[in-house]
């Protein structure tokens, strides 16, 4: 077992998240697990479904257990403990995939978009729908500006902007299907091109009616998106897929250095590396089996947040915690990178225990120093 030093290992984490990650002050390299709402079950012998519904209180009860036992393992509370009364709680706006003839489904462990169309024609026929629809009237409830004005004056509470949303492949294999995408760059590339150009198009009118909404005169800077299935296309078939949508994107509400520019695929996709270091992302967090050495030589500025495995950090293996986050530390600190922020690459998961979070932080105490 690794010696760790907490009050240490937190005055130096501070220092660590400064300038992006990248900070020359800093004396070792940042976490960026702070463990999520899903590993209460697990970590306190509770059963529930970690992706389900949950009572307000007991979720706050859950969570102040779990801080109480977080303070003892880590030193920290790291989730949320009060939460909106429901009825602060805005009603759903209709998502990306219902715009595009989708449908969300609940299927008991998480909700997945149902596809639209299979066909060329079929898609065809969307995308007509798509140009023609009433954007505002489709996405807001009827009950969304009665709640609005309640909701401000009971707690003075505004709509959120729009600042991230799946990513524009994931988002068309689930409309139209891995396969189906794929042999359109083939058998049909204007309208693949039009199929991107049209995801585009719909998340900024997503930004300017959630701007709107949110008494803003006008977006927030900065813009994030979660593309897994982005592995599956080609460098070729995702320059003119996914790229354009997040070019297009990031220029309207990420123009500055500083902005945010996120990509999440927590997949296989270091063969797209050099078209995504061309968007200057200021944050990634790819999958396991892209290394920081990888994403290093296409985004020298980008800040890493990666790349313990998921399911490394949910076995709770200890000498295999060690031994990645001991790899990553020492491919961040040749030649002095710096920017890596250490965390999962990819969701933390129910069954991700304190004590594996505390074997990250001892690794970085011990291999992590800059």
């Amino acid at each position: 077992m690794l010696h760790l030093d907490i009050d240490q290992f937190w005055a130096d984490d501070a220092l660590a998240h400064l300038e992006n990650c990248f900070s020359k002050k800093a004396p070792q390299v940042a976490l960026g697990i702070r463990m999520s709402g899903e590993c209460v079950f697990a970590e306190l012998g509770e059963e529930g479904n970690p992706w389900g519904p949950i009572p307000r209180e007991r979720r706050m009860a859950l969570h102040k257990r779990y801080n109480e036992k977080a303070k003892q393992i880590v030193g920290r509370n790291l989730l949320q403990e009060v939460f909106p009364p429901e009825d602060a709680l805005f009603p759903e706006r209709r998502m990306i995939g219902e715009v595009f003839g989708g449908e969300y489904l609940f299927n008991g462990q998480s909700t997945w978009l149902k596809g639209s169309c299979t066909t060329p024609a079929e898609l065809e026929a969307v995308l007509d729908r798509v140009d023609k629809l009433d954007f505002e009237s489709f996405i807001l409830p009827d009950n969304w500006h009665s709640e609005k004005k309640r909701i401000y004056e009971e707690y003075g509470l505004e709509p959120a902007p729009f600042t991230g949303i799946r990513g524009p492949v994931t988002l068309a294999t689930s409309i139209f299907g891995i396969e189906n995408l794929v042999f359109l760059y083939y058998d049909a590339p204007e309208l693949y091109d039009r199929f991107s150009a049209a995801i585009a198009d719909v998340i900024l009118k997503y930004i300017h009616s959630y701007t709107k909404e949110a008494g803003c005169t006008e977006p927030p800077h900065g813009f994030g998106f979660a593309d897994d299935d982005c592995c599956l296309l080609t460098p070729e078939m995702y320059e003119r897929f996914g790229y354009p949508v997040l070019k297009k994107v990031f220029d309207t509400v990420s123009p500055l250095p500083k902005d945010l520019r996120h990509q999440h695929s927590d997949s296989a996709m270091a063969h797209l590396l050099p078209i995504l270091g061309r968007l200057n992302l200021t944050s990634c967090n790819f999958g396991p089996t892209v290394t920081v050495t990888e994403i290093r030589k296409y985004m020298p500025s980008t800040r890493i947040d990666g790349q313990l495995a998921p399911f490394t950090f949910m076995r709770n293996n200890e000498a295999d915690i060690i031994a990645e986050v001991k790899r990553d530390c020492e491919m961040a600190k040749e030649g002095d990178l710096r920017g890596l922020n250490l965390t999962t690459a990819g969701s933390i998961n129910n069954g991700s225990l304190l004590t594996s979070m505390r074997t990250v932080m001892a690794a970085i105490q011990n291999y992590g120093r800059y």
